[in-house]
């Protein structure tokens, strides 16, 4: 006789959207940036959880029945800076993307100059702010890096043993074989659309330098091309497999 333990119950979107909206709303007065953090009461611990069937193929992707490792759900907070723009980060709204309440679509063409045109805008005081500014998204990137792919190895490597271990598993249910392929694919693809995103903001980076350089000329363009360069040679080095729990400096060690 099969005995199956109950998975634990799933809240399901529509729900926990109503609700994150319902708290944005009974809290649209407070601020929600406190010292370059989303404030703690508008967070909740599957904030992310949406990321997984987002990056397998869009909103209309069921999650697997099955709970988030504490690993498998750093994975989706740590990959929301990555994948998001940086002009986006700590805004007022910014919560509404954090529960993606915005309705993210991956289907939406790549715009290569939307982050100049952000950056150009007149939001910026002076050319050197927006230089000033550039670096920081840069090295902001640069920093996040090893966090990501240190955790992202670790998934990965559990999720291999995952896999191998179905082959010895007695009886396993076909919708148990099911929910693990899912959620293994539901983490092949965030780390892919991380990727993925890393290279356009290369791309978008490069393109803001070559637009400041012709319109606002400044000794700082060397520090840009110094930090963007050594953006590209992190995303280099995590291009094939990650290091396996390597301790490295990221953002957190660094503040």
């Amino acid at each position: 006789m099969q005995i199956l333990l109950p998975l634990p119950t799933r809240v399901p979107y529509w729900r926990r959207r109503l609700f994150a909206l319902a708290v944005m709303s009974l809290l649209g007065g407070c601020a929600n940036v406190d010292f370059a953090e989303v404030q703690p009461t508008l967070v909740s611990d599957d904030i992310h959880d949406w990321a997984g069937p987002f990056a397998v193929g869009g909103p209309l992707v069921l999650p697997p029945n099955f709970e988030l490792t504490d690993d498998e759900r750093q994975l989706r907070a740590l990959a929301n800076p990555l994948i998001e723009p940086p002009y986006e980060h700590q805004q007022w709204y910014s919560i509404f993307a954090e529960y993606n309440l915005v309705g993210a679509d991956r289907r939406k063409v790549f715009d290569r100059t939307a982050y100049a045109n952000h950056l150009l805008s007149p939001g910026y005081r002076s050319p050197s702010a927006r230089y000033s500014q550039l670096i920081d998204d840069i090295r902001n990137d640069t920093t996040r890096l090893p966090q990501f792919f240190e955790n992202a190895s670790r998934v990965m490597d559990i999720d291999r043993k995952r896999q191998q271990s179905m082959a010895y598993v007695p009886a396993l249910s076909r919708g148990e074989r099911e929910n693990a392929l899912q959620r293994i694919r539901e983490n092949e693809s965030i780390v892919s659309h991380v990727r993925a995103k890393l290279a356009q903001r290369v791309s978008s980076y490069h393109f803001a330098l070559e637009r400041l350089v012709v319109m606002t000329p400044s000794p700082q363009a060397v520090d840009v091309e110094r930090a963007l360069n050594q953006l590209q040679a992190q995303i280099a080095r995590y291009r094939g497999p990650a290091p396996t729990w390597v301790r490295e400096q990221n953002l957190v060690t660094v503040r």
